[in-house]
């Protein structure tokens, strides 16, 4: 038991390790080569992504990403063994999605790897009976946030100072104006205090870690907690797939639409895959104002804890230390941290040449790294878990929270980036 604890680091510095890990390994050399996976037809699947070179690439990546996401299992005092099992599975549903989206007709149609890996995920999930073994061994969390450093290196700073003030008055206005809206909606439906509580900050701030955090900070049921990640996960799908269409359908600037999609979206790997679909700048644009609100997750769980300790709610009743400002510290989002610090890296002290010999090696596996978390989050996420009878309620209240927030921050996205 004292060997694990050692070993045990929170998941957002164990991130932080990892994706500067992968950085360190291709700056001294260990640039894997990018595996092919575009084809029109079927003799050109089997002699371009399926010939012996490519399998081999493939098998390469696949050795270099389950030593990383061990390492990650090792770090986080989860179960080594459990993660053997799954992620090879994980793997291959993955690269089935990535040689779906490889498919001239489907990049015709601007379908990213990420909605495969998804749907796959889903279908595994809600029609094949997964062993609860396997559900706890996916590391969703930890793959997005790998990937999310690693998209530092693809954003130039200057980049972020720009955006990132604009996506801060955003974000201080979206957390204030959707947390009240939800909170007196939940308090009118007469939904319970610490799902009212979950609801709020999932549908403001930013979706599960947010979630998480509150849970935390009242002291939460588990199960009330994970029933309000199953609705932030499931309504992510919709508006993951279909906001950006409807962008490009008003034909909205790439900069308002990042923001409109990064100040609604509550999750944030769900952000970077609408990013994607529309584009390099939306892409950016909806990363950094999500950051913008995750930056806030601290001093609003300070804020709830405040509320709920003096407010002397049947949770928290007990006594208990105080809320204090290590609190802002212990749930700021560290992860953040290797994004920024990949960026200064890559903005001012990366040569040029040493950038694009490794640029590409890097942007392949950060998108490796989300498809990989979008498998998982489809494995373990089950649509009968909204459909309980006494779900009703808080679901209505999400749905119409969220309805309010997408409106409000595209009102705000056109104000600030229009």
């Amino acid at each position: 038991m004292s060997v694990q604890k050692k070993l045990t680091i929170h998941e957002d510095w164990v991130v932080v390790i990892l994706g500067g890990l992968i950085i360190l390994l291709a700056f001294i050399g260990l640039i894997l080569p990018v595996p092919s996976f575009s084809w029109k037809t079927g003799a050109e699947l089997s002699t371009t992504v399926c010939s012996t070179s490519n399998l081999q690439i493939i098998g390469l990546q696949f050795l270099f990403v389950l030593v990383i996401s061990t390492l990650g299992t090792l770090l986080t005092g989860k179960s080594v063994a459990a993660n053997l099992r799954t992620f090879p599975v994980v793997y291959l549903l993955t690269m089935v999605a990535l040689v779906l989206a490889g498919n001239a007709q489907i990049k015709a149609l601007n379908l990213e790897a990420v909605i495969f890996s998804l749907t796959i995920g889903l279908i595994i999930g809600n029609f094949m009976k997964l062993p609860e073994w396997f559900k706890l061994a996916l590391s969703t969390e930890l793959f997005v946030k790998i990937g999310l450093v690693l998209l530092g290196t693809t954003v130039i700073f200057s980049d972020i100072l720009k955006a990132g003030s604009l996506g801060l008055i955003q974000a201080l206005v979206v957390v204030l104006s959707v947390w009240y809206f939800a909170f007196w909606l939940c308090r009118k439906l007469k939904v319970d205090d610490e799902l009212t509580m979950m609801i709020s900050s999932a549908v403001s701030i930013c979706g599960v870690s947010a979630a998480i955090a509150t849970s935390g900070a009242i002291k939460g049921d588990s199960k009330k907690l994970s029933y309000v990640i199953s609705m932030v996960l499931i309504t992510a799908i919709p508006m993951m797939i279909f906001m950006p269409y409807i962008a490009a359908y008003f034909h909205f600037p790439q900069a308002v639409t990042g923001a409109w999609l990064g100040g609604s979206i509550d999750t944030t790997g769900a952000v970077v895959a609408s990013g994607t679909l529309v584009g390099e700048e939306a892409l950016k644009i909806s990363t950094i104002v999500k950051f913008s609100q995750n930056v806030l997750l601290g001093i609003a769980a300070f804020a709830i804890s405040v509320y709920w300790t003096y407010k002397k709610h049947p949770m928290g009743e007990e006594e208990a230390a105080k809320p204090t400002l290590k609190v802002i510290w212990e749930r700021f989002p560290k992860f953040v941290i290797g994004f920024i610090v990949a960026s200064l890296v890559f903005s001012f002290f990366v040569p040029a040449e040493v950038s694009s010999a490794v640029k590409g090696s890097l942007k392949n596996l950060q998108g490796l790294w989300f498809a990989l978390a979008f498998t998982s989050i489809g494995l373990e996420t089950n649509f009968k878990d909204l459909f309980g009878k006494n779900s009703k309620k808080p679901f209505y209240a999400f749905l119409i929270a969220q309805g309010f927030n997408v409106i409000v921050t595209l009102i705000i996205a056109f104000f600030l980036f229009g």
